[in-house]
């Protein structure tokens, strides 16, 4: 069973591979944080409110991730 960590950090990286953003990118335009993926990818736990804000913006940005 996966932490909503994980599940969290799952999302992000589908986000990623289905736009092709790279992770500094996506990092800088949705917290303006370039180091916001790789220190998930180290097992940053982010607060609710940025999980919140990480969602909302990719969920605005989703027709991006489609281009």
């Amino acid at each position: 069973m996966s932490t909503i960590t994980e599940q969290f950090r799952d999302q992000v990286e589908a986000y990623l591979a289905t736009s092709g953003m790279d992770a500094t990118s996506f990092g800088r335009a949705a917290l303006n944080d370039p180091r916001f993926v790789f220190d998930l990818r180290k097992g940053r736990a982010p607060s609710i409110k940025t999980v919140d804000r990480v969602i909302e913006w990719m969920r605005e940005n989703a027709g991006e991730a489609a281009a």
